[in-house]
């Protein structure tokens, strides 16, 4: 593992969820960890679930889906730290699950904007730090869920975005080798989040069932973060499934 001692991360979402787990386990690392979202209070939270005695948790209001605003965290973190050693593209959202006649085009255009342009503008700020700045390169995590591989019913806005960032994911990971840059990308199946607790009550299958699926500790999904985040530059996990194991992904439904 890295010597991370007063590394920087950055983790947007990171006021609930996944985004808090990988906070507080980076944290755990010695990173100093920059968390945003657009809700102070949740950002808060996060902050006072951190651990004293290690590194501090910033929190930093920002909506992601908004270059000026991203322009703005950036600039903050790199006015603080003067450097950034990892990025995590966690900030995320769905759209109404209804068939794709009735999706409205607004709907459409915010999941995309906060999933898909979030992701670009956060990446393009911390590409050009990691680039620019000595000792060069740096690590960005992407958060791709399996609907990156494959869809659930009448989710067509969200599944899009999400096999995006797959393609994201490996142009970064392409462009930034001359710089010493790497990219990963980690793929979460049924994490019990405030999202994900419909897991427990029942979901919609491809075959029309709804059933009862099986979910994991967010937890698990931090230390997966932070274990990607610990890895050398010169080591990179292109793409890692992170499930439920009896999750009913594998296999025709």
């Amino acid at each position: 593992m890295n010597d991370v001692d007063n590394k920087v991360a950055i983790v947007t979402g990171g006021g609930t969820g996944i985004g808090r787990s990988s906070a507080l386990a980076l944290q755990k690392l010695n990173y100093n960890v920059v968390i945003c979202g657009r809700r102070e209070d949740l950002l808060k939270e996060t902050v006072d679930l951190g651990v004293s005695e290690k590194p501090d948790i910033y929190p930093c209001i920002t909506d992601v889906s908004n270059s000026k605003s991203v322009s703005e965290l950036f600039k903050t973190v790199k006015g603080m730290f003067g450097r950034l050693d990892v990025l995590f593209n966690n900030a995320g959202m769905g759209a109404p699950r209804v068939p794709v006649d009735e999706l409205e085009e607004s709907d459409w255009r915010q999941c995309v904007d906060v999933n898909l342009t979030g992701t670009f503008l956060c990446s393009k700020e911390a590409f050009k730090i990691m680039k620019e700045q000595n000792p060069q390169g740096g690590r960005i995590i992407n958060n791709g869920s399996v609907s990156a591989h494959v869809p659930r019913p009448d989710t067509i806005a969200y599944t899009a975005t999400k096999h995006a960032i797959t393609g994201i994911t490996k142009s970064i990971a392409l462009d930034g080798r001359a710089y010493n840059i790497a990219c990963s990308q980690l793929d979460i199946g049924n994490a019990d989040t405030a999202i994900g607790k419909r897991f427990k009550k029942g979901v919609p299958q491809a075959n029309g069932e709804v059933m009862v699926e099986p979910v994991i500790d967010p937890n698990e999904c931090g230390d997966a973060i932070a274990y990607m985040a610990g890895l050398p530059l010169g080591t990179n996990i292109l793409n890692m499934t992170l499930m439920a194991t009896n999750m009913p992904f594998i296999g025709r439904g």
